[in-house]
Formats: structure tokens, C-alpha cells, sequence
């Protein structure tokens, strides 16, 4: 096994949120009739943490309003949540990764409560060994979630390998010395992605499973 430890990103990685949270920014920013990013940009900024997103998702935002964005974001968010579903055969993948031995573990830009909302929501709770959530360290692209991770599964970086859909996921893990694979059905397209030279790229769920059948 090469990689006991296998790290994903929530959104847009295991759950089709992608779209939902573009949305949300937009309409945050056009309640506060601020200008409204167009959805690059938007879709650029998911993962990081709060205030680097609202940093480039909405520049002429003051930093005194933060909470009044946020709040307008959360408003939109959980009227859709509901809506958002995990991707097809995502609890299957987790179940035999789990059946072959491997430990998992989640590096998310979500909040606390709100990865355990989705957790609770998507039954996948049990799958995972541990969990961190951007508002409890330093967010992405900072290595902070992987380091503390390895080191609450006492795992070293060569036995761990991060799977996102974004650049700031693949960036966290260089910046930790772990192996990662990108996917690129989420958030970010897969030429930004491979410009990072991921170990691969892969475009379903299904080649998600094969790649890691044969190369974790």
C-alpha cells in the first residue's frame, strides 16, 4: 500500500457543490449591491479560506463587512444544501478504500459546523479517521490541515496522498511534501490543474476508483 492515508477535500470533490457555492457568492454580493464576480472567479476562490476569498471574490468589500457577506452567503447556502448531493458512487469508493485498509481523513475550507452538518446529512461520518476544517487552522494553500493531520494519524508525508478539485488543494499538498491527485469534475478546470503536475488527473468518479485501485 503506498498510501495508507488518503485526504479529500469536501466540495466539489466528494459532494456536487461546486455550482451551489458560485451561486451564493453571487448573491451575497449583489444583496450587499456590491459588484457581482462572474463565475471564474467566483468558482476560483472555493476552498480558501474566508478572508483571501472574499479578498479576490469581491475586492472593493470592506473587511468591516465580512460578516455581513458571510451571513448573506450562509442565508443562500443552506437554502440549498439540501439540494446538494454527494457524487454518484462516492460512498461506495469510501467503503473499499476503507475494506482495503486505507485510513481516510477530510481537509476542507467549510467550517466546523458545517462539515459536520454535511457529514451528519451525507452518512459519512464513520468513514473518516479525522477531519479539519478551515476555520479551526490555517486555511488552504497553507500546508497547516495535512501537517496536523499526519500528525494526529502519525503518518509521514510520503504515506499520504490529498485529492482535490482545486489548485489550492494540489498547492497545500506540495507545500506539505504529500503526493496529489487531482480531479477535475469540481471546481477548477483540469489545465489549471495539471499545470501543477498532480501525480494525475482524473475526470469521474469512476476513474477516481481506478486510479487509486491500482496506484494507492
Amino acid at each position: 500500500m503506498q498510501y495508507p492515508l488518503i485526504v479529500f477535500d469536501w466540495d466539489g470533490t466528494l459532494i456536487d457543490s461546486a455550482s451551489a457555492i458560485v451561486d451564493c457568492i453571487q448573491l451575497a454580493a449583489r444583496d450587499l449591491e456590491l459588484p457581482v464576480p462572474d463565475r471564474d472567479t467566483a468558482s476560483h476562490v472555493i476552498g480558501l479560506g474566508l478572508n483571501d476569498s472574499l479578498r479576490l471574490a469581491v475586492p472593493s468589500l470592506p473587511l468591516a463587512r465580512y460578516p455581513e457577506f458571510l451571513a448573506r452567503y450562509r442565508a443562500h447556502f443552506v437554502e440549498r444544501e439540501d439540494s446538494m448531493g454527494l457524487f454518484r458512487g462516492v460512498p461506495e469508493l469510501l467503503a473499499a478504500l476503507n475494506a482495503r485498509g486505507h485510513r481516510l481523513a477530510v481537509a476542507t475550507g467549510k467550517s466546523r459546523r458545517g462539515l459536520d452538518r454535511a457529514l451528519g446529512a451525507s452518512g459519512l461520518a464513520g468513514r473518516f479517521a479525522a477531519t479539519r476544517c478551515g476555520d479551526e487552522t490555517r486555511p488552504k494553500p497553507d500546508p497547516a490541515m495535512l501537517l496536523e493531520l499526519m500528525q494526529e494519524l502519525d503518518t509521514g508525508p510520503r504515506q499520504a496522498l490529498m485529492v482535490g478539485d482545486t489548485s489550492h488543494d494540489l498547492e497545500m499538498a506540495r507545500n506539505a511534501g504529500v503526493d496529489a491527485l487531482a480531479v477535475s469534475y469540481g471546481a477548477h478546470p483540469g489545465e489549471a490543474l495539471r499545470a501543477l503536475a498532480p501525480r494525475g488527473c482524473v475526470a469521474t468518479i469512476e476513474e477516481l476508483g481506478r486510479w487509486l485501485a491500482t496506484h494507492a
